[in-house]
């Protein structure tokens, strides 16, 4: 009876809580039972994919689990999958063309955009072909092979006045985008350090890497975009070490061990910690440390089972799930929320999160890198006006 003083009403008479913003999955939920329909006055938007690879296969699911769009196309060139893909995607509706016969989407006036995840060096050619039949354009990056090139698609693309969007799903993962949010609302104070370690795994095919464009642009420019969008500023500073401990990644020149070290001109210092080979999983960390305390997103895992053994049991201790183990499933839901943007922006219900001179810095920044790695020098950036962020 000594805490019967402190039994409140019934819940039922008080106000209904409201669930968490940061629960987006149920605010989701209750938007699906209430049936609201503000969105279901928008048109299906009508899609062709090109390449159905290791990005490819995400995007495919994102779009054919979306009630807001329909695939119409899908231009791969491996014919030997057609059958296959068709019958387990049920895609029955959906027109198969090989690369040659990509000029059929291009002239074909329902589609409305498409998207890119077909090889690097295929990417500056679809982008081009797309915009120029007035297609919004979804490219994984990069957007073309070197700055140069992808700033000319940008422009293009403004010229015409039809959306270029850029792939950087992290952006979109709920825990980096909280850490970014508190971070902008001076919850850190002035952050002192950032850092993020990106771990990758499973190791990438030796096939794969020697189409990449290198660990600088293909791995490394997740976390340079990462910790310059949370800061909201651009390094004038940078040192690379970095080194491949695996033959066969050394034998094509490039590497599979990175460390970073960023300087800012606010006084940051940012650092990042890269390997293209885990063995225990996709190690994905991010942390912002400032005089007021510390936020970090932490590996997550696919349960939250804990499980305690004595030692009849053979393993003694605590044990948990491992971490993810790879981009597909750590990503996902990252990957489901950009796609849901991009189909705000080309409805014009939003403007895009990813600016197009945030992706040329960050090519930039990323070609400073390589550079500091193989020279073994430090490597100053020079910003002009029109290259730093909005709010500088």
């Amino acid at each position: 009876m000594a805490t019967a003083k402190f039994k409140e009403t019934s819940p039922y008479v008080k106000s209904k809580p409201l669930p968490p913003e940061e629960d987006f999955l149920y605010n989701q939920y209750l938007e699906d039972i209430a049936l609201k329909t503000d969105n279901r006055k928008d048109p299906i938007l009508k899609l062709a994919l090109f390449g159905v690879g290791r990005a490819g296969t995400i995007h495919l699911r994102s779009t054919i689990s979306s009630p807001r769009a329909k695939l119409v196309y899908i231009v791969d060139d491996i014919e030997s999958n057609w059958q296959n893909m068709r019958k387990y995607w049920h895609l029955e509706d959906v027109v198969f063309l090989t690369s040659a016969q990509s000029d059929n989407v291009f002239k074909d006036p329902n589609v409305d955009a498409v998207i890119v995840a077909s090889p690097t060096v295929t990417h500056e050619d679809i982008v081009i072909k797309a915009l120029k039949a007035k297609k919004a354009v979804f490219c994984e990056k990069p957007v073309a092979e070197n700055k140069l090139d992808t700033a000319k698609c940008y422009e293009m693309a403004e010229k015409i006045g039809t959306p270029l969007f850029c792939a950087f799903n992290r952006r979109f993962d709920p825990s980096y985008s909280e850490v970014r949010d508190r971070v902008q609302k001076g919850e850190v104070g002035h952050v002192h350090m950032i850092k993020t370690v990106s771990r990758d795994s499973p190791l990438p095919t030796i096939e794969y890497l020697k189409i990449s464009g290198g660990i600088f642009h293909d791995c490394l420019v997740h976390d340079i975009d990462i910790i310059t969008w949370v800061l909201g500023e651009y390094p004038d500073k940078i040192s690379v070490i970095a080194d491949a401990n695996i033959p066969e990644i050394k034998a094509i020149g490039d590497f599979d061990t990175v460390a970073v070290t960023m300087h800012f001109p606010s006084g940051t210092v940012g650092m990042i910690d890269l390997s293209r080979n885990s063995n225990y999983g996709y190690d994905q960390r991010l942390e912002a440390f400032g005089p007021r305390g510390v936020v970090q997103a932490d590996n997550e895992q696919p349960n939250a089972i804990r499980r305690q053994y004595g030692r009849r049991q053979g393993i003694q201790g605590s044990n948990t799930a491992p971490i993810w183990y790879s981009f597909a499933s750590r990503f996902m839901n990252g990957y489901r929320r950009e796609f849901d943007h991009f189909i705000d922006i080309v409805l014009g219900k939003a403007k895009s999160l990813v600016k197009s001179k945030e992706i040329l810095a960050v090519s930039k920044i990323a070609t400073a890198c390589e550079e500091s790695a193989r020279t073994g020098k430090i490597v100053s950036l020079d910003w002009t006006k029109s290259e730093l962020p909005d709010d500088q």
